[in-house]
């Protein structure tokens, strides 16, 4: 493997939730009678923790308005899930391929850990990651902590790690931290936003990674 350690955010990027989110975000809003949100909009935050992105959509909400509206959307978006999310074509493809030779697999993401670990157990995805970050127990996006802390946990060097995300918030946090970044084409962000992150490349679907990450005999394996 050319990477040691992929680091991959989660809504956008593994699990096709984006819509959710946005709908989700937007049922909140209306429980709380608060200007109503385009999707555009939302879909421009997604990627920060959950607090940091309701106060970058309604600067005038003080830290308790802020609570009422996270309740809200969780109390839609755990409705919502009561059918799982899809995860992105190849997902499951992808990181078996890349646990079978070798890579270890990470997660670092915008989610609650109860969020995430909710979304596992729905799931059974937790099977393929050797560890995982949370905004609510690091900083959010695009702070390099995550990061940071998944590389000291798994005893990686920065030059041997890479991120995976859709926003410019995973890119941003890839790149403070020193660490090379894929950008995937089809999540929150549109490729426009995504390119002055300078990422290695950018991908329309997941398989797309596995050369970009990959030795020749992984590719050619896969062949």
């Amino acid at each position: 493997m050319k990477y040691e350690l992929v680091i991959f955010d989660w809504d956008g990027t593994v699990m096709d939730s984006t819509g959710r989110i946005v709908s989700c975000m937007q049922l909140a809003a209306r429980d709380l009678a608060l200007p109503s949100l385009a999707d555009e909009a939302v879909r421009s935050i997604i990627g920060l923790g959950l607090p940091e992105a309701i106060g970058t959509l309604y600067p005038m909400l003080d830290g308790n308005g802020i609570e009422q509206m996270r309740e809200r959307y969780a109390f839609h978006f755990v409705a919502a899930e009561k059918t799982p999310s899809s995860l992105y074509p190849g997902a499951e493809e992808v990181l078996t391929r890349l646990r079978d030779n070798g890579a270890l697999l990470a997660v670092a993401t915008g989610k609650s850990r109860k969020g995430l670990q909710r979304v596992w157990g729905n799931t059974g995805m937790a099977r393929y990651f050797d560890a995982s970050r949370c905004a609510d127990e690091s900083h959010s996006k695009p702070h390099p902590a995550m990061v940071l802390e998944l590389l000291e946990e798994m005893q990686v060097a920065p030059q041997k790690a890479v991120v995976v995300g859709d926003t410019t918030f995973d890119l941003e946090m890839a790149k403070a931290a020193g660490v090379d970044r894929v950008a995937v084409s089809y999540g929150a962000h549109p490729v426009e936003r995504l390119l002055p992150c300078e990422p290695l490349a950018v991908i329309d679907k997941l398989n797309d990674l596995l050369p970009i990450v990959a030795t020749s005999e992984m590719i050619t394996e896969s062949l």
